[in-house]
C-alpha cells in the first residue's frame, strides 16, 4: 500500500470537509445576523433600557479586552488528559402526564370552609409585615377571609357545590371564578381537572392559590382575572397585586398540559408560580420537608416570574413554554437541588433572562431547552451554583449572552449552540473550573467565548450573602467558534486555560483569526500547538522569581 498517497488523499478529504463547513457557517452567520427581528422582541419598549452600570447583568464593552496582570506561558499538553465521555442525562421516561395522574389520591372526599386569614400558618407570609394584610382588607372590605380545602379530594365543581356564590361560583359551564384566596390544607388534594374549562382568580377581590397539601392542575387553564374588564389581569405595574400560586414546604405540585396566565407581582413569594420552603422563621416552626413537583407540557405566560423555587428538591420542569414573562422565564433560587430543566422553550422575557438558576442551586441538569429573544441572557448560572450540567441547549438572538456563568465554579457545558446573541456566545465571570465541550458559538455580537474577572465590591451586591473570588479558569475542548464579532475567544487574568481541537471558522475580521486577552499575547505559539501539532495547549501564569524587593 502506498502510505504517502493515502495520507495525501486523507488530507485532501479533510480540507474538503473543512471547506464545506466553512461555507455553511459563513452562510448561517450571515443569515442569522441579517434576520429581521422586531425591536420590541429583543428590547421591549415596556422594559427599561440596558444599563451597563448594572454589574449583575452586564459589564462595560471596554472589559472585553481585559487586563493581563502577569506574564503567561503556553505549554503543549497530551490531549488524552482532556478526554471526557459524553455526560449521562437523567432518564425522563418516568416524568409523564400519566405518571403524574397516578399520584392523585381520590379515596377520601374533602370538604371546604371559609375562615379568617389571621392566625393561619400557610398565610403568614401574606398577612405579616409591610402592611400586607391591608391589601386584603381593602379588596374584601371586611376582615379578610379565605377558602380552606380540608381532609381529602376536591375539584372546582365540588367547591362550587359547597360554597356561597359570592366566594366561589361557576360563571358559565366549566368556568369557575374564585373571589377569595384558596388554601389547600395538609392532607387535602385540590385537583383542577379537565372538566374545568378555566379557573379564574379574581384580581379585584384578592384571590390567590396556596398549596399546603397536594395540588394537581391538569388539562385546563388557571388565569388571573380582572373582573372589571372580563379578561386576564395583564401586567400593568410591578406593585399592582395580581393573583399567584405558592406551594409551601412538604407539598407536591403537578401542573400538566395546562395554561397558567397573568400571575404575580413584585412582592415576596407572590411572583407567579412558586414552589418554596417556608421562610426561615416559619420553617423552624413548621418542620416540613422541602417541597417538590412536576411541571410538564404547560404554558406560562405574562407572569412576573414564569417559575420560581426556593429550597426545593427534585423539581421537574419539562416540555413547557415560558413566553412573554416579565423578569424571568424559569428562576430556581436559593439552595434548590437536583432539578431537571429539560425540553422547555423560554422566549420574550421582557426584563432579564430566559432561564436562570441562582444562589447555590446545585447538582442540577439544564438540557435540550431553547431560550431566545429574551431581554438579557438566554441561560444563566449565578451566585455559587455548582456541579450543574448545561447540555444541548439552543440559546439565540438574546439581548445579552447566550450562556452566562456568574461567580459559579465547577460547572459543565456540553454541546450547546449559542447563536446571534447581541453580546457573547458564552461568558464566564469570576468562575473557576468551567469545562466546555463540543459547544458551538456562531455569529454573536462580541466574542464566542469570553472569560474575565471583576471586582464586585462597591456595587449593591451583599458580599456576605453572595461572596465571590476574582478568579477565572476554563477548559475548552471541541466545538466551533464561528464568525463572532470581536473574535472567537478571549480570557483575561486566568488561573489557567486549556484548549484543544476547536474550530475557528469564518472569522469576522478580514485579517483572519485574532485572539485577545492572554490568548492574543500567545497567539503564534498557541496556533502552532493547536493546529499544526494538533496537541492540547495549557496557558498558565509564569512563576516569577522572588527578589529582595519582594521580601
Amino acid at each position: 500500500m502506498d502510505y504517502a498517497l493515502l495520507r495525501e488523499v486523507m488530507a485532501m478529504r479533510e480540507q474538503i470537509a473543512i471547506s464545506k463547513r466553512l461555507t455553511f457557517y459563513s452562510l448561517l452567520a450571515a443569515a442569522l445576523t441579517l434576520t429581521p427581528v422586531a425591536a420590541n422582541t429583543l428590547v421591549p419598549a415596556s422594559a427599561s433600557p440596558i444599563s451597563y452600570s448594572d454589574t449583575d447583568e452586564l459589564d462595560s464593552l471596554q472589559d472585553v479586552e481585559g487586563t493581563i496582570n502577569s506574564p503567561y506561558q503556553v505549554v503543549e499538553a497530551d490531549p488524552a488528559q482532556l478526554y471526557m465521555r459524553k455526560p449521562l442525562l437523567p432518564d425522563l421516561s418516568g416524568f409523564t402526564p400519566q405518571a403524574a395522574m397516578a399520584r392523585i389520591q381520590k379515596a377520601t372526599v374533602g370538604h371546604a370552609v371559609i375562615k379568617r386569614m389571621l392566625g393561619e400558618d400557610a398565610l403568614d407570609e401574606f398577612i405579616g409585615g409591610n402592611d400586607r394584610l391591608k391589601e386584603w382588607v381593602e379588596r374584601q372590605r371586611q376582615m379578610p377571609q379565605a377558602i380552606f380545602i380540608e381532609n381529602g379530594y376536591m375539584t372546582p365543581q365540588s367547591l362550587a357545590r359547597e360554597l356561597k356564590s359570592d366566594a366561589f361560583r361557576e360563571v358559565s359551564p366549566g368556568i369557575f371564578l374564585a373571589r377569595l384566596p384558596i388554601v389547600v390544607r395538609p392532607g387535602a388534594t385540590f385537583h383542577v381537572d379537565e372538566k374545568t374549562r378555566a379557573l379564574r382568580l379574581s384580581q379585584e377581590r384578592g384571590s390567590f392559590l396556596v398549596n399546603d397539601g397536594a395540588l394537581f392542575i391538569t388539562d385546563t387553564q388557571v388565569i388571573a382575572w380582572r373582573e372589571s374588564e372580563n379578561q386576564p389581569a395583564k401586567f400593568r405595574d410591578k406593585n399592582e397585586f395580581r393573583p399567584y400560586l405558592i406551594s409551601w414546604g412538604g407539598t407536591e405540585t403537578y401542573i400538566i398540559n395546562s395554561t397558567i396566565k397573568s400571575f404575580g407581582y413584585a412582592a415576596s413569594k407572590a411572583y407567579g408560580v412558586s414552589i418554596s420552603q417556608y421562610s426561615p422563621s416559619m420553617a423552624t416552626k413548621m418542620q416540613r420537608e422541602r417541597p417538590t413537583g412536576w411541571l410538564l407540557n404547560s404554558t406560562f405566560e405574562d407572569h412576573w416570574y414564569g417559575f420560581y423555587c426556593y429550597e426545593a428538591d427534585d423539581v421537574v420542569i419539562r416540555g413547557n413554554t415560558y413566553k412573554n414573562n416579565l423578569v424571568y422565564g424559569i428562576d430556581p433560587h436559593d439552595r434548590s437541588e437536583r432539578l431537571i430543566i429539560a425540553e422547555n422553550i423560554a422566549y420574550g422575557t421582557k426584563k432579564k433572562h430566559g432561564i436562570i438558576v441562582s444562589r447555590e442551586v446545585n447538582d442540577s441538569w439544564i438540557f435540550n431547552n431553547k431560550s431566545y429573544e429574551n431581554h438579557l441572557s438566554g441561560i444563566v448560572i449565578d451566585r455559587s451554583s455548582s456541579n450543574n450540567l448545561v447540555a444541548y441547549n439552543e440559546s439565540y438572538r438574546n439581548g445579552s449572552d447566550g450562556i452566562t456563568i456568574y461567580e459559579s465554579p465547577n460547572n459543565l457545558l456540553w454541546g450547546n449552540h449559542t447563536v446571534a446573541n447581541q453580546r457573547h456566545g458564552i461568558r464566564l465571570r469570576n468562575s473557576t473550573n468551567i469545562r466546555m465541550y463540543e459547544n458551538e458559538s456562531v455569529a454573536n455580537g462580541l466574542l464566542g467565548v469570553y472569560g474575565h474577572i471583576k471586582d464586585l465590591r462597591g456595587t449593591d451586591r451583599d458580599i456576605e450573602l453572595d461572596p465571590f473570588d476574582e478568579k477565572v479558569s476554563m477548559l475548552l475542548v471541541g466545538g466551533s467558534l464561528v464568525s463572532n464579532g470581536s473574535g472567537p475567544v478571549s480570557i483575561a487574568s486566568p488561573l489557567s486555560v486549556e484548549l484543544y481541537n476547536i474550530d475557528f471558522l469564518a472569522p469576522s475580521k478580514g485579517s483572519g483569526v485574532s485572539l485577545s486577552g492572554v490568548l492574543g499575547e500567545l497567539q503564534p505559539e498557541l496556533m502552532n500547538i493547536l493546529f499544526k501539532r494538533k496537541r492540547a495547549a495549557l496557558i498558565e501564569p509564569v512563576e516569577m522569581p522572588v527578589t529582595a524587593t519582594d521580601l
